[in-house]
């Protein structure tokens, strides 16, 4: 028999009782693997999630009629029943101007109504301005297809002369495509300060 016959009778028998070893390795190896993965949600919230159909960080994002940006998001928000409207925890939105100016709004629960281009902002109603005005109240209604808002109820804020109290606030275009103004109305009261002013 000459050397290349002994080098395959060889590998006959060498290369069956190598694959051998590699298959008990790899099911050695599975033996180690954790197969008890444990899940970021215990049983009762994802029954919970189940049962009010919860859906986690939703986020709304549009453009005005006019071309405004207007995002709204939320840390989580439930589809709501019969006779309970959707609501949204931690409601947050953003109206970017076309003068680059931000309107920004926070609250503690809200509600989105795509089909009826309206967003509802419910309890400790924070809005914030670029040009220096923050305003609070406890509930704002605001429009999704153009930058337009109003609050029923009384408002406190301050501002770049002072502080100030109002019964209502309106935001919006006074004209078809003139600029967002905001109006304070119903017993506007201002405690004025100059230091603020002269900033």
């Amino acid at each position: 028999m000459d050397g290349h016959s002994r080098r395959v009778q060889f590998f006959k028998v060498v290369l069956p009782l190598v694959a051998i070893a590699m298959l008990s390795t790899v099911f050695l190896l599975s033996r180690s693997i954790e197969t008890n993965v444990s899940v970021p949600f215990n049983q009762q919230d994802i029954d919970e999630r189940l049962a009010d159909q919860v859906v986690m960080q939703p986020n709304y994002q549009g453009t005005t009629r006019k071309g405004e940006d207007v995002q709204i998001e939320a840390s989580r928000a439930t589809q709501g029943t019969e006779g309970e409207a959707p609501t949204a925890a931690e409601f947050r939105g953003r109206f970017g101007l076309l003068n680059g100016g931000v309107i920004t709004l926070d609250s503690n629960t809200g509600m989105i109504r795509p089909d009826k281009n309206t967003a509802t902002f419910v309890g400790d109603v924070v809005i914030t301005t670029t040009d220096g005005i923050v305003v609070t109240t406890d509930l704002l209604n605001t429009a999704l297809d153009e930058i337009q808002g109003d609050t029923p109820g009384q408002v406190d804020g301050t501002g770049i002369i002072g502080d100030f109290t109002a019964g209502r606030m309106t935001f919006g275009t006074e004209k078809k495509d003139g600029p967002v103004h905001i109006i304070f109305t119903d017993g506007v009261k201002l405690v004025y300060e100059p230091q603020k002013a002269e900033r």
